[in-house]
């Protein structure tokens, strides 16, 4: 029949080298298609074909039920435009939907179980895994004991091997594991698996007391787990400027302060040998203060010593900044002293030259005025004079000096 093309998934557009063959497709893909497939035909089930004359329908259309336009419905949201996988598989076992569809519905009602198991091949029947669908352990709770899960249960993949539940251990998960233990009844049951005071690899029961054997880092005496202090013995490995820091069941190895060389401990007290720039005082390594021990720790011109942690640097003194690695006097540039005039504008300066010239002239008409020859005779000459030289470039710069301070 073939599925119309707009309702192909869109993994059918891919080129065909990004296609795996339908045996590659996993398990839990193929399950998860045919669980949204039976919720398809739920939702549809109440439908038809939605026409006048639903009589006429049946007899001359395919009941609904089985139509063609139904299966379409269900697989148009049969898998998530997201999901690649669904819809990759989807797109190659087109003609097996379609032939479980139209022929085997009633003889199969199971499509999961006709399609990924039988036809597909892709999983197995519970309790059973591997190519071959070979059957999981069984106890006698069932698979693993009903204690731990078959590797592989399910699908054509594992070793079928049991995967025990935690504090479960055995070929059947029968067994308690390392760190529990299981007390004995006298009715002949079996009770549950549990767990032992922590530092037990074995025990008898819960308590401190009941231990059997000790887990790594623990030793056993009268039946109990004492921690080993590691650092104690020659057991800790730690590197060069770390010290031993026991902890219960092991140790860490914690780094040295740093006015150490080597160190038996935590702070500048547990040193094996103080580190350059510090020095022993009393029972600690102490910073040492080269700029006050030493008169001349540095040597370059107008520097100054800045004492640190474990060492010293170098600064110029105050009113000094280093130039080219040598400290200069940091001075600030001053403006040059201005006129009395310099904040003036050119046409401010113009005016006050005009004004200077009308109180000469003023002053000289005022003198002529009183019949003086010779102040007339000034009066006339001075006026001619500035008149030049007022007209004359030269006079102009010469005026404009005057007024500025020039």
């Amino acid at each position: 029949m073939g599925w119309p093309y707009s309702i192909l998934p869109a993994v059918a557009l891919m080129p065909f080298a990004y296609v795996m063959t339908v045996h590659t497709a996993p398990c839990q893909t193929c399950h998860k298609l045919t669980q949204s497939f039976v919720k398809g035909i739920e939702r549809t089930a109440n439908k038809n074909f939605g026409g006048g004359n639903t009589a006429w329908e049946e007899e001359k259309l395919a009941k609904y039920a089985r139509s063609e336009t139904r299966l379409l419905e269900i697989v148009e949201t049969a898998c998530e435009k997201s999901d690649f996988e669904c819809n990759k598989l989807l797109e190659q076992i087109e003609d097996q939907v379609e032939t479980w569809w139209f022929h085997r519905q009633l003889e199969a009602p199971d499509l999961f179980e006709w399609l990924c198991i039988e036809e597909l091949r892709l999983c197995c029947p519970p309790g059973h895994y591997g190519p071959d669908c070979a059957q999981c352990p069984l106890g006698p709770s069932g698979v693993c004991g009903g204690l731990g899960r078959c590797e592989g249960d399910g699908t054509r993949l594992g070793d079928g091997q049991c995967v025990c539940d935690p504090g479960y251990s055995g070929h059947l998960c029968q067994e308690c594991a390392d760190g529990y233990y299981r007390e004995k009844t006298s009715n002949g049951t079996q009770p549950p698996c549990s767990a032992c005071y922590h530092p037990c690899r074995k025990c008898t029961g819960p308590h401190d007391y009941n231990c059997l054997d000790c887990n790594s880092g623990w030793i056993l005496h009268d039946n109990k787990c004492f921690d080993v202090d590691e650092c104690g013995t020659e057991l800790a490995r730690c590197p060069s400027n770390t010290y031993c820091f026991n902890t219960e069941g092991s140790y860490e190895c914690r780094g040295c302060d740093q006015s150490c060389v080597g160190c038996m401990g935590s702070g500048p007290a547990r040193c094996k040998k103080c580190a350059r720039g510090y020095r022993l005082q009393g029972a600690k390594c102490l910073d040492v203060d080269e700029c006050s021990e030493r008169a001349m720790v540095c040597t370059g011109l107008n520097e100054a010593c800045i004492n640190e942690e474990g060492s010293y640097r170098c600064e110029c003194a105050e009113g000094f900044i280093r130039r080219d690695s040598i400290c200069v006097e940091n001075i600030i540039p001053t403006d040059p002293e201005k006129g009395l005039f310099d904040d003036m504008t050119d046409d401010e300066v113009l005016v006050l030259q005009q004004m200077f010239f009308g109180v000469v002239i003023c002053a000289l008409a005022t003198l002529a005025a009183k019949g003086d020859m010779v102040f007339t005779a000034i009066f006339i000459g001075g006026i001619a004079a500035m008149a030049g030289y007022w007209l004359s470039e030269k006079g102009d710069r010469m005026l404009d000096g005057i007024l500025k301070g020039r």
